[in-house]
Formats: structure tokens, sequence, C-alpha cells
């Protein structure tokens, strides 16, 4: 293994503390980052309060950052695929966002030494921090501001499923749970929600483990996941208990049930 610092001169200011690793000879070279700032550095446009949630907003509360860490629940994303699952955003938009997230310690940021060229980007623990966050909002934009699709809003089954990991499952609830989403371009998209110890996680795979599993059209999944929460048309099989409380967690009726409550 070869390991070397990268000069400084040779990265923008956002990249700067990286290492470069080669591993083997058939293996690209790797730019990871060394360390993240314990405290961010100050916004261009800070609030300027002194208290938490000014601060928690100088960092996470321009447009499309949450968006971005609610997408990279999966696992690390290349910027092409962060372009596919945002579909509202611009090219500069994105890059700068990301180099934004990267300098404040919410993500990190991995080049390969590929042809073309390949970076991921991935949620530090600082990020991963904010899921509880990111389900909170899902569900007060479920209480408050649901509605069936307007007709200028893309669909993304998925940008609803990746809240999952910040929604809370009914306790004693453990299990694997297979999403499959027949999509209206004719292919397949496979999601798995685990649930243990009462955390939800999501990736982005098919799972031959699953105890159970959902599946069904993008019609139906908006119908199932829309204000009527209607799952008459989606099939489930293996434990329809696992299956429910999954579905539960994210549907709009449990929201609004919880509320009353």
């Amino acid at each position: 293994m070869r390991v070397h610092l990268c000069r400084k001169t040779a990265r923008p200011a956002a990249d700067e503390g990286m290492l470069d690793v080669a591993e083997g000879p058939n293996k690209p070279a790797v730019s990871r980052e060394t360390a993240i700032p314990s405290v961010p550095p100050p916004k261009r446009h800070p609030y300027n309060q002194w208290a938490p949630d000014a601060r928690a907003l100088d960092l996470v509360g321009d447009k499309w950052t949450l968006l971005i860490v609610r997408d990279l629940v999966p696992g690390p994303r290349r910027f092409v695929e962060l372009q596919r699952v945002l579909p509202g955003i611009s090219t500069e938009q994105l890059r700068s966002r990301l180099n934004r997230m990267v300098a404040d310690g919410l993500l990190t940021r991995q080049r390969y030494r590929e042809v073309p060229p390949r970076v991921d980007y991935e949620l530090t623990e600082r990020a991963r921090d904010l899921l509880p966050v990111v389900g909170a909002l899902a569900r007060w934009g479920t209480r408050w501001a649901w509605s069936p699709p307007r007709p200028d809003e893309s669909i993304d089954i998925g940008a609803i499923l990746r809240t999952a990991p910040g929604l809370a499952v009914p306790d004693g609830v453990e299990g694997v749970l297979e999403v499959t989403v027949m999509r209206r371009a004719g292919d397949l998209k496979r999601y798995v929600l685990t649930a243990r110890n009462g955390r939800v996680e999501l990736t982005e795979r098919s799972a031959p483990e699953a105890d159970a599993r959902v599946a069904g059209p993008e019609r139906a999944w908006i119908e199932a996941l829309g204000p009527d929460a209607s799952r008459t048309e989606l099939e489930i099989t293996g434990d329809h208990e696992i299956a429910e409380a999954f579905l539960d967690a994210l549907a709009a009726g449990a929201v609004r049930d919880a509320a009353v409550a």
C-alpha cells in the first residue's frame, strides 16, 4: 500500500486535507478526506444569532441541502446519480451545494483516479444525525402539505422511502422488507428496509433474505403513500405484520392518526 499527502495547490479549497491511496496494481488511486472540522466554518450569509437553531440553519437551511442528505441515505452516490434523483437542481447549484456541504463536514468526497473521473459523496456522522430531522420534516409535510402529485412535480417513490430511517416503527417490530416499484418507464426499482433495535436502515438492492415483500406499479404506490393511503393495488407477501408496520410508518393516514392521538 502506498500513501502520500496530496499537494494542496492541486485541489480546490474544499478538497484540502485529502489523502491519496493506491491499493494494488489493479486498483484505482483514491483520494479521501483526512478530517472533519469540529466546528464548521462560518457561512457567507449567516443568521448572526447566538442560538443553536440559527447555527443549525446556517448549515442546513439552504435550498437542496436536506434533500441531498435524504438522497444519500442509501449510501455513496456519484455527482450524476445525485442529479438524477434531484431533477430540479442545476449542475452549478449541485456543484456549489456539494462543495459547501463538504466544507461544512456534512459530506465526504472520495475521488477515484479513473477515466472518466469518478467522485463519490457520502454522509458523515454529523449529517446522519440529521435523519430524524428529515423524518420529522416528512411527517410535518404529510400532515400539513400533502396532496396527490401536482402536474409539474416529478415522481420518485424512492424519495419518500429514503425518509424512512428518520421515521419510527412500532416497538418490537424487527425484520427486512423488500419494496419493488414498477416504474412508468417499464423498469423495476427495488429497496430494502431493515428494522433492528428500534432503527430503520434503507438500501437500494434486492433482498433474497427478506421477511416480507411489497410490490406494485408506480400508480399503486402513489395511492398507498398519498392522502388516501389505499393499499388495494399493492401485492404483499411474507410476514404481513412487518410489511404493514413499515407502510404505516410511511402512510399519510398513520401520521394524521398519530397527530390526533
